[in-house]
């Protein structure tokens, strides 16, 4: 077997109308679909980054809060590549988003920084 790359990454939300506009809106992720599963009481949305990655965002009624401090067991964030952490951090601030202070990785030497998304999920920064 050989992995060819992510083909996408779930995300399941508390509130599908805020997680929706956070995703598509302030981080500018394209929708590839939009579906409402009656059966479930569910939506699922499929995004889309330019190189093909998707998101899949699904909401639950009442889901369990995630784990996060201390850290649990699991995948531990999501993270993007920019051309520019300074104009994506300034973009992001400039529509609300708390942004934690810049960092550099000490192994690489690259810029990188944190935010969160409606549900408290870490995402990441990580400079080209």
């Amino acid at each position: 077997m050989k992995l060819l790359r992510t083909h996408h990454v779930a995300v399941i939300c508390s509130n599908y109308e805020r997680s929706r506009r956070f995703y598509v809106e302030i981080l500018g992720l394209e929708v590839v679909r939009e579906v409402h599963r009656r059966e479930r009481d569910s939506y699922k949305l499929d995004l889309q980054l330019p190189d093909g990655t998707q998101i899949e965002l699904f909401s639950f009624p009442d889901p369990p809060r995630r784990p996060s401090y201390p850290e649990a067991c699991g995948l531990r964030h999501l993270a993007f590549e920019v051309a520019s952490l300074d104009d994506a951090v300034r973009d992001l601030e400039g529509k609300g988003v708390v942004v934690e202070p810049v960092r550099i990785d000490e192994h690489t030497g690259k810029r990188f920084t944190f935010f969160a998304d409606p549900d408290g999920l870490p995402l990441e920064l990580y400079e080209r």
